[in-house]
């Protein structure tokens, strides 16, 4: 996979999608040892798997409609709204209608890489 490490500027068009699950794909955007933005598209009824990590995550919702649960509080988001998630809490998404997700994590996500 090709990632932008520290690109001062991005070319989404020329960056190739990983396929992470049934109807869930993402895109590493760019990133340095401390902050990493992760584009994530889903298909309707795409799920992004209920999960912790250590890392600090906001997430901006740039299109569709999901269902993000945060330590077992489950609230709708729609295109426009943004959420936090602090490290080591469980959480996880489900497409209501085709989106998209913009994560940002800090420290970066070895794990991606």
């Amino acid at each position: 996979m090709t990632t932008q490490l520290a690109a001062l500027f991005v070319d989404d068009q020329a960056l190739p999608w990983e396929t992470v699950a049934e109807g869930v794909k993402r895109k590493i955007m760019t990133y340095d040892a401390n902050l990493m933005m992760v584009k994530v598209a889903f298909e309707a009824g795409g799920i992004g798997a209920a999960h912790s990590h250590v890392h600090t995550q906001m997430s901006y919702v740039a299109s569709g409609v999901f269902s993000i649960t945060i330590d077992n509080d489950t609230r709708v988001v729609r295109a426009g709204d943004a959420y936090y998630i602090p490290p080591n809490v469980r959480h996880g998404a489900v497409c209501e209608e085709v989106g998209m997700l913009v994560d940002i994590f800090t420290p970066m996500r070895e794990d991606f890489v």
